[in-house]
């Protein structure tokens, strides 16, 4: 998420942000330092735009896609993927640069989308949680109680209630008036910091720990059950008994996504929050590091939920290969080994 607390510099920096007062102290960093963070910046932006991608073009082109359980997972990638498209340029140069050089409506609109791009994908992460246990758990009551109206409602909320409470801290004065003792002075120009400061630490922990014990919940549900049902069917047919394997193999998935899920957003979550307790000590570099490890989620999130399905990979194949312009290729069926 975006950098929105009051930091101060990083070290006895040699430039300013600005020529003037009130500019921003900006760290400056050798050529070589500066060239290897550019690098590794864009490479990760480049695999967040293009793994999402394949899931966005993946699901919308073949039509053995089109499920309930697909239609969040091409959400979540549309997420993703405008967050690598739309935020993380403008994110890299001011972690390089430690300045913000495109303006105040830019710094808002940046920030605006760069929040809901993040707390919309969380909330998918949550969603897809909710769907795979009702699959599991519920395996006879899911194909009528998780229908695509459920799942496009469910969208629905993911992308409504992030661009709800973004719109509400960013282009409304409620916030500013309702909680002005927790809010700093204004920070210096250059730095595209808003108007959250230390009520925002706080703030950020329940929108990062609600979802986060929800799937946690779940996921740990869905083990327990799917372990349980793999000990029952496993001694009456082998049939059966791959299905069940199958079942394991997916919630330990589901277990895996959660680990890179706390691996990814605690650090920034904690961070946040007891940074504004202790008047915001961390450096600069230090919290971008942390920003970026949250950024690396969306990257994570294609890896996760697709690649680890073999016909997704199947699908990959497909698109690399001429058979992506037959006219049968949308009607293949990716499920068929």
């Amino acid at each position: 998420m975006s950098a929105v607390l009051d930091r101060g510099a990083e070290g006895h920096p040699a430039a300013f942000c600005y020529q003037g007062n009130g500019s921003c102290p900006r760290r400056v960093h050798p050529l070589g330092i500066q060239l290897v963070i550019y690098l590794a910046c864009a490479a990760g932006m480049l695999i967040t735009v293009l793994g999402n991608l394949f899931v966005v073009l993946a699901v919308a082109y073949f039509k053995a896609l089109h499920t309930p359980t697909n239609l969040l997972l091409l959400s979540l990638a549309l997420a993703d993927l405008l967050l690598g498209l739309l935020v993380l340029p403008f994110s890299i140069i001011r972690s390089v640069e430690s300045c913000w050089f495109f303006g105040d409506f830019l710094c808002r609109l940046h920030t605006y989308l760069d929040t809901l791009f993040c707390l919309a994908s969380v909330f998918h992460l949550c969603f897809i949680s909710i769907d795979r246990h009702c699959a599991i758990c519920e395996p006879l009551l899911y194909p009528s109680k998780f229908t695509v109206r459920v799942a496009l409602r469910y969208i629905l909320a993911g992308w409504g209630v992030p661009a709800a409470y973004t719109a509400l801290f960013l282009y409304t004065d409620v916030v500013e008036r309702g909680l002005s003792q927790w809010l700093e002075e204004m920070p210096c120009v250059g730095s595209c910091q808003l108007l959250f400061n230390k009520f925002w630490g706080w703030l950020n922990f329940p929108v990062f720990f609600f979802p986060c014990l929800i799937m946690i919940s779940l996921y740990g549900k869905i083990f327990l059950v799917a372990t349980r049902q793999a000990q029952k069917i496993s001694t009456l047919s082998r049939s059966l008994a791959g299905a069940a394997n199958h079942e394991r193999k997916a919630a330990k998935t589901l277990g895996i996504a959660v680990g890179i899920y706390l691996l990814c957003w605690l650090p920034f979550t904690i961070d946040t929050m007891v940074d504004s307790l202790l008047n915001f000590i961390t450096p600069p570099l230090v919290f971008d590091i942390f920003s970026w490890f949250a950024y690396f989620n969306s990257a994570c999130n294609p890896i996760i939920y697709v690649f680890s399905y073999w016909w997704f990979r199947k699908a990959l194949k497909l698109f690399l290969s001429r058979e992506i312009f037959s006219p049968r290729t949308p009607t293949t069926d990716l499920y068929q080994e």
